[in-house]
């Protein structure tokens, strides 16, 4: 008789956040219009800049919202919302008892989107409410929200925060976060996306792995973002390279990016991010550089360099390794099958990151007039976040230098 032999592994506790409620598939903009009765019929809709106009969809929208008699007034969000573009359309829209927000657009039109939706109720600045900034915290009354991306990137659609930016010398980018700020229904439809240049593709879609890889590698992360995060890679690494060429059109391919990002979103609000996002937040806040290039550009070499200062931890950082080398697996439809192929799929994770970044033409930094000597700057106010290894001054200035 052949005994089952069980390993127990303890799962630690962990907290889950809340998701909305998803709408996910091609065609699916179309429940849009079922909706809009539910919540009222004085529509705010923010749109981004000129994919959804170019390619006729905007047109769409707008004849059947006049078909069914619903008012609406719209914005235009071109770039990284501020503090003065949030408290703008705040102040505007107050006093025309908006029913819904609708956000249509890129991770910078979803958080707009939110934060309009949050700041409406309120008499005052989002600068007080948001964090590391003011000194007040949103108690998370709204106007409803329905986010509705057009980019495979952020994920925001399924996040509680909105990312604000003021760039320049003193520049910042901060949260506005409260578990309220959910979309309270997020609407996934890849045929806005084919749309999509190649350029945003890349690094929008190099944004949504970074997320997933940083949640999968983080110390916080749980048998629940695990699944997830590993799913979203899977898709997404079968995928990011025919979405920016041959599969642009391909609404298959783009349910994937889609897919894959949403998954970034659920799972970098339940286990957080790392070093990379440390320094997008410190990047954002002094140059006019979009987030995904930021990202995009510094995944292979911080991903290098985690690894580099894990194997030198020796045994305390065999268990962050060992995820490691999961990703570079999945990376070449593989399996690790044991402690002695970690050193072969970490190598495998960084050749494909180091060959992604080639192939995607992702822009370094320097493009965007970073030079050598603000680096000393960036790193001072950047933050480890939920890095699984803990990162010196001189390890983080040598990633960004690298992509300089």
């Amino acid at each position: 008789m052949i005994e089952r032999v069980v390993i127990n592994v303890m799962i630690q506790s962990f907290n889950f956040a809340r998701i909305p409620h998803i709408i996910f598939g091609a065609g699916k903009l179309r429940e849009l219009y079922k909706i809009f009765p539910k919540f009222g019929n004085n529509i705010l809709i923010a749109v981004g800049g000129s994919s959804l106009k170019r390619y006729g969809k905007w047109d769409e929208i707008i004849s059947i919202l006049e078909d069914k008699s619903i008012n609406f007034f719209s914005i235009s969000v071109s770039s990284e919302p501020s503090p003065a573009l949030i408290d703008e359309c705040a102040q505007e829209f107050r006093s025309k008892n908006i029913d819904l927000v609708v956000g249509i657009g890129g991770g910078s039109v979803t958080d707009a989107g939110k934060a309009i939706s949050a700041m409406i109720p309120k008499p005052d600045s989002i600068k007080n409410y948001l964090e590391g900034i003011g000194n007040k915290t949103h108690d998370g009354k709204k106007i409803p929200y329905i986010a509705i991306p057009t980019t495979s990137g952020t994920g925001s659609e399924a996040t509680k925060n909105a990312v604000i930016s003021e760039v320049g010398p003193n520049g910042f980018k901060k949260s506005l976060r409260h578990d309220n700020l959910i979309p309270n229904v997020a609407i996934i439809d890849p045929e806005l996306m084919i749309s999509c240049p190649t350029s945003i593709t890349a690094a929008c879609g190099m944004d949504a792995f970074t997320q997933l890889l940083e949640a999968y590698v983080s110390p916080k992360g749980n048998p629940i973002t695990d699944a997830l995060a590993f799913s979203g890679m899977e898709y997404i690494s079968r995928n990011i390279i025919p979405a920016c060429s041959s599969g642009a059109s391909n609404i298959e391919v783009r349910t994937s990016m889609a897919y894959g990002a949403l998954m970034s979103g659920i799972t970098l609000a339940n286990a957080g991010l790392g070093v990379v996002h440390g320094l997008a937040s410190s990047i954002g806040g002094e140059f006019k550089i979009p987030h995904g290039v930021v990202c995009g550009t510094l995944l292979a070499e911080a991903t290098k360099m985690n690894i580099k200062v894990l194997e030198e931890q020796g045994p305390a950082g065999k268990r962050a390794l060992k995820k490691h080398a999961e990703i570079g697996a999945l990376l070449i439809d593989d399996k690790l099958k044991g402690e002695g192929q970690i050193d072969k799929y970490c190598s495998v994770l960084i050749e494909t990151l180091d060959s992604w970044t080639q192939i995607l033409k992702l822009d370094t930094l320097g493009k965007f007039g970073i030079e050598k000597d603000d680096v000393d700057k960036i790193v001072e106010n950047a933050g480890l976040k939920n890095n699984p290894v803990s990162l010196s001054k001189e390890n983080i200035k040598n990633i960004v230098m690298n992509r300089i």
